[in-house]
């Protein structure tokens, strides 16, 4: 066993805890709904970006770069000063959701190199501008600018001009579980020498504030000569942990203490608070630090002053050993080559067939991002809800406003955010589709994400999963069945063996968050569904989360889709779960006479007569439901009509030669319910090796939805399925009702509306983790159909592809966002010519929400490896194509 996959076993079997300490700490804590105590639930207004250096957070930490042990007891991060910055650069900046033209929104450049699983090596990069950052024209010009503007970015400033930045490379080695090397590595990029304040951090999270039980901790310096210093952190629930500061740094002590004086005109609990080293080094105020050298924050200051385009190295070593006399000796560059070759070696194994060099960079720094992308998440909604002791009491208004019916939700995991400046919160199906990736490096993690979200301190006593923290109510589409069974097996196809407990486990939760859906969602109880806006934000003509300002409800294609698509996940459970229970074909049945049931009404065949399939358009539409019983298509050509393409399964003939007792009661249907078969599944007509099928889409249907999809005229952009079709471009679809006109327009970039803030769009731009689900549809309609079913691909061309070739083709067009060009260029980053053609950025990627539609420019959120890391197992399934098709290299 290779030593990364070792270490990965060790830590599953708790022989040494090799994932105690990680980047668990978020990128943006300040500004999170955690942290707002507010009477209106104005979380950006009540905790500002200006208060985050002064104010003790109650729910977690931030920081540059950040580490921190699993209960983010004890955090490390750096700090940074160009001499010029009205503050330490000690977190990453960005707009709120106020402040953005286009909501909230990072400005800063930082990009996640490398990690292992057990991140006994890591890597990352920040860029620090060598003059003053321009924090107040960042905020004036995006507020300036309309919702039909761009965002304005750092590099719009000119900050970057002349490279006048720094490049800040951290990197972690691990020579144990608990015995943490450091390596801060700056480069002067610029054509002057230039001089930066390095003040690498350490700091106990407080948590005596909130219980007055606690003993505080304390850091205090136990060594200091001129080769290195050592530091003690003693805490009264982790094991004390000595930093060990290479040269003769000037030691800095302070608490982690709010300053009352600066934000609320209050005398200080302390004289050494939270903002102390800040104001010691920018301000000079020699009485910010404690002269005792003790506290519970603390930083090593180290000025370097960097020769025109040199680099300079400081070392730290955070360990569990307070004996160390030669922390700094050869041995540690020996530890930091070794744990890099073996990160090699385990990434070489994880993708072994041949790539590009750039297939590999792009698909190694998918997998960084992930990683880096873990976050300590505490959040006990009742604690939330009533105060803590000795504190405010939160205002009463808090008793019935945000997440107030979530009071038995209690989180305090490490868990995979979307992104941990943007999105430092887990989101419910943002989460699934994190899950495939991190399945292909680390599966007990990926299991252990899935296992949290149901389980009962997550989970509504209802059955409900939360959605997100803005609003647990919200509903996501119901993705963790195909999850789950998707980790099970990419963990069964690597390791021969998956994981039954697992899957039994989760199924068993999913059914009640199923039968939550059945009876919350199905409004009518004809089985055509609702769910609201089902992670699409603005997709519809208005917000389909809101009361419609028409009265009445919308009947959801998506919804429906969705649900067909969970039943057959469930289904396929169910089978792989009687393989050693034979009790599971029972619930098996249950599941396929569902789907069937939601594959009639969705077509309108059986009693409910509520067709949400257009045969005149070949589309699938929302259909507005007005309280006079009136029932309108809102004909808006939208991802909602390709949801339906998700709910497809294939059987086995083997599968069903094993269950004798769910192919009897299958044959029943067949027989006695030949109404609830028609036009949605192929149960009797064997199929490629004598499979069945189940699909809500079949042959007529699938046909006519592919025509438009594959159309590049409507949906197929160079780089993906739009979220639109672009036909909307110059054919907007109007809704006129009760004297207002509600439109729909392709957009293929930023959002021109409001709606859920204005920083998402789904009305036109390309979306991974919906493409990644086009893509898998398409290779099970192509397992049953087989090669002789061909669509003209692209629509128009005259070039007929079996649906496994279509499935390939979208797959390159998605990879092909972050490949160089042949001219040397990556889509992803459109015009900006500093990451075109710069040595020092063009090969570090930034794994966007979405994409321009027409373009491929990344837009939204900047480090959303969350779903975009998805491209990690699209480049490992296209070298798998091409293996099997004997092309060798790269095409």
């Amino acid at each position: 066993m290779i030593p990364e996959k070792l270490r990965l076993q060790q830590d599953q079997d708790r022989i040494a805890y090799w994932k105690r300490w990680g980047p668990y700490v978020s990128e943006r804590q300040w500004g999170t709904v955690r942290e707002d105590y507010s009477p209106d639930g104005s979380a950006w207004d009540y905790f500002p970006h200006d208060q985050a250096r002064s104010r003790v957070y109650r729910w977690g930490e931030d920081g540059i770069a950040g580490i921190s042990d699993t209960r983010q007891r004890l955090c490390f991060a750096i700090a940074l000063w160009n001499g010029h910055d009205p503050i330490l650069k000690e977190r990453i900046f960005g707009l709120t959701g106020n402040e953005g033209n286009h909501g909230e929104d990072v400005k800063e450049y930082y990009f996640y190199l490398d990690s292992t699983p057990t991140h006994s090596y890591m890597k990352c990069l920040y860029k620090y501008p060598q003059q003053a950052f321009p924090y107040a024209q960042l905020v004036a010009e995006n507020q300036r600018r309309g919702k039909l503007e761009p965002e304005f970015e750092l590099l719009d400033t000119g900050i970057f001009d002349g490279d006048r930045y720094f490049d800040v490379f951290v990197e972690y080695a691990k020579a144990t579980a608990e015995d943490i090397l450091i390596q801060i590595t700056i480069a002067n990029r610029g054509s002057e020498a230039s001089t930066l304040q390095l003040l690498p951090t350490l700091w106990f999270r407080n948590l005596w504030d909130w219980n007055p039980d606690i003993t505080p901790p304390l850091i205090k310096v136990v060594h200091s000569d001129p080769t290195f210093s050592q530091l003690e952190a003693q805490h009264p629930t982790l094991a004390t942990h000595w930093l060990y500061c290479e040269g003769d740094a000037e030691l800095l002590f302070t608490n982690n203490e709010t300053n009352y004086q600066r934000l609320f005109g209050t005398a200080n609990r302390s004289p050494y608070v939270k903002d102390g080293i800040n104001n010691y080094v920018v301000n000079g105020d020699a009485q910010a630090i404690n002269p005792d050298r003790v506290g519970t924050k603390f930083a090593a200051r180290y000025s370097l002053t960097l020769a025109p385009g040199a680099t300079k190295t400081v070392r730290l070593r955070l360990s569990d050993r307070s004996q160390l006399s030669a922390p700094f000796s050869a041995e540690f560059e020996q530890i930091f080559q070794t744990r890099k070759q073996e990160a090699d070696q385990f990434y070489q194994e994880v993708s072994p067939l041949p790539q590009s060099d750039d297939e590999r960079n792009i698909q190694r720094q998918a997998f960084a991002g992930l990683l880096w992308s873990k976050q300590y998440y505490q959040y006990s909604v009742n604690d939330w809800l009533k105060g803590d002791p000795g504190q405010p009491a939160p205002p009463t208004d808090r008793k019935a406003g945000r997440n107030h019916e979530w009071g038995t939700l209690f989180s305090e995991d490490i868990l995979s955010m979307p992104d941990k400046w943007e999105y430092p919160w887990f989101a419910a199906w943002d989460l699934g589709f994190h899950l495939i990736p991190l399945a292909m490096i680390d599966p007990a993690f990926a299991k252990l994400q899935l296992d949290r979200l149901t389980r009962e301190w997550y989970m509504h006593p209802n059955g409900q999963l939360p959605a997100y923290e803005w609003k647990f109510s919200d509903v996501n589409p119901p993705v963790q069945a195909w999850a789950a069974l998707q980790v099970y097996q990419i963990e069964q196809k690597s390791t021969g063996q998956g994981d039954r407990a697992f899957l039994q486990r989760v199924f068993h939760k999913l059914l009640l968050n199923f039968t939550w859906w059945v009876n919350r969602k199905d409004m009518a109880g004809n089985n055509v569904f609702q769910g609201g806006f089902l992670g699409l934000d603005n997709i519809g003509i208005f917000d389909r989360s809101a009361e419609l300002p028409t009265g009445g409800y919308l009947n959801q294609a998506d919804g429906t889709s969705w649900m067909g698509m969970y039943c057959l996940n469930m289904l396929a459970i169910a089978l792989e779960l009687a393989k050693a229970d034979d009790s599971y074909e029972d619930i098996a049945s249950k599941f396929f006479e569902h789907f069937l049931y939601i594959a009639d009404a969705i077509d309108g065949i059986g009693e409910s007569n509520i067709a949400l399939w257009d045969e005149v358009d070949g589309f699938y539409y929302d259909a507005l439901h007005l309280p006079d019983g009136q029932q309108l298509p809102l004909k808006v050509r939208s991802l909602v009509g390709l949801i339906p393409l998700y709910a497809v399964i294939v059987l086995e003939l083997e599968t069903l030669e094993k269950f004798p007792g769910f192919k009897r009661r299958m044959q029943w249907f067949i027989r006695n319910r030949p109404d609830l078969k028609e036009n949605v599944a192929c149960m009797e007509t064997p199929g490629m090796g004598a499979r069945r099928l189940l699909a809500i889409a079949y042959r007529s249907k699938l046909q006519r939805i592919l025509q438009r999809m594959l159309d590049e005229a409507e949906f197929f952009s160079p780089f993906g399925i739009r979220a639109i079709s672009k036909y909307h471009q110059d054919h907007p679809y109007c809704l006129q009702l009760g004297g207002n006109d509600y439109f729909v327009r392709y957009e293929p970039a930023e959002s021109s509306t409001g709606l859920f803030g204005g920083n998402s769009n789904w009305r036109g731009p390309v979306w991974f983790p919906v493409n990644y689900l086009i893509i898998e549809a398409l290779e099970r309609f192509h397992s049953y159909l087989g090669d002789s079913f061909k669509v003209e691909c692209p629509t128009g061309s005259g070039q007929e592809m079996t649906l496994g070739e279509v499935a390939i083709a979208l797959s390159h067009r998605l990879v092909a966002l972050f490949e160089r060009e042949a001219s040397g260029r990556r889509p992803v980053y459109g015009g900006i010519e500093k990451f075109q053609t710069d040595p020092h950025w063009r090969d570090y990627i930034l794994f966007h929400e979405y994409f321009h539609g027409d373009n491929g420019a990344g837009i939204g959120a900047s480090h959303q490896t969350g779903w975009t890391g998805l491209v990690a197992a699209l480049i490992h399934q296209n070298a798998a194509h091409r293996a099997q098709e004997g092309q060798h290299d790269h095409p």
